[in-house]
């Protein structure tokens, strides 16, 4: 009977199982997509913070039943190998001497709590609200290369869109090689405009142009990209004041935000870094990128206490939805938990 069968029968059958198994593999690739994309929990974001405190707060537990200083020195130890700095750590140490100096208890187990206390106390800066006040809210990225600045840029425009925002981002470092194309390939990954011109445009021109745009757009949010040579380069922090000065001429009040992207693996450099940007532009808020690849993420509580900066957005992966705002008492439940 098969002789019978015409081969355009043949081909038609293999036509529709070739569909047939392209929309299976299809559904089945966008279902891992959605899955992959979905924000993993800040337990698992600091997991090798959380495993360096986990393991050494266990063995000052069973080493001691009682708060005395041999279990403080050993505490002592931890919080500054987890580079919460040494000026943090001895706050740190000074209020928990003052906290279990005031308690009728002096168990070894009340030491985590009083701790998530005094970090708390440190961080508090962190709650400030940071929802746009004016439109165009205009933002001002700055950092040194290789911090991720561009990719917190293209997953911060993201989040905003998806809360019904119109961004458009500018690329204003217009020195480095393929910075513009960096900035232009995350705008259409995550569909928002990005404004540009030639290399080696004036950088304080591209962000007066961007807000101007914004305005005759009815644009929500402006991000503006920035060139992020060392950090040490006198004539970077020249350049990055000027764009601020020019922001302000093209709109009162701008830029509303100025946030820095440093690199949590950087430890105490990354202090510095904070310091020398926060001397020049004045910053308002701190992305900190890697937090997921570091054990030192006591470089948090360094930063608020040295600064007096907020910790803005804190990245504990590569998903577009692993950039997310930082919650101080999620962060210190997560880290002692």
């Amino acid at each position: 009977m098969l002789e019978n069968i015409p081969g355009w029968a043949y081909i038609s059958a293999g036509a529709a199982l070739v569909l047939i198994l392209f929309f299976v593999f299809r559904r089945k690739k966008q279902k891992t997509s959605q899955k992959s994309s979905q924000p993993k929990p800040l337990t698992l974001g600091l997991e090798k913070t959380r495993r360096l405190f986990s393991a050494r707060l266990a063995e000052i537990f069973s080493g001691h039943r009682t708060v005395d200083e041999e279990s403080l020195a050993a505490l002592e130890e931890l919080l500054i190998s987890a580079d919460v700095g040494v000026n943090a750590t001895q706050k740190l140490l000074n209020q928990l001497r003052e906290d279990l100096g005031k308690s009728s208890e002096s168990n070894i187990h009340l030491l985590k709590e009083y701790l998530s206390k005094e970090i708390l106390k440190i961080l508090h800066i962190t709650e400030e609200d940071l929802e746009p006040a004016q439109k165009p809210h205009v933002l001002m990225f700055v950092g040194i290369n290789g911090v991720g600045k561009t990719t917190s840029i293209g997953k911060l425009a993201h989040r905003y869109s998806h809360e019904g925002n119109k961004i458009l981002l500018a690329a204003a470092d217009t020195f480095r090689a393929g910075a513009v194309d960096q900035l232009k390939r995350w705008g259409e990954r995550v569909g928002i405009e990005t404004l540009a011109q030639q290399e080696g445009a004036d950088p304080a021109s591209v962000a007066f142009d961007a807000v101007k745009a914004a305005q005759a757009r009815d644009i929500d949010c402006v991000i503006i990209d920035t060139a992020g040579r060392l950090h040490t380069k006198v004539n970077l922090m020249e350049e990055l004041k000027k764009i601020k000065r020019v922001l302000n001429k093209a709109m009162e009040g701008a830029p509303h935000e100025v946030f820095l992207v440093i690199d949590a693996t950087q430890g105490q450099n990354a202090v510095h870094q904070a310091r020398q940007f926060h001397e020049a532009v004045g910053l308002t808020g701190i992305i900190l990128t890697k937090l997921d690849s570091t054990s030192k993420g006591g470089i948090v509580i360094s930063i608020v206490d040295e600064l007096k900066v907020p910790i803005a957005y804190i990245g504990v992966g590569e998903a577009l939805e692993d950039l997310r705002p930082f919650d101080a008492r999620e962060f210190v439940d997560a880290l002692l938990a």
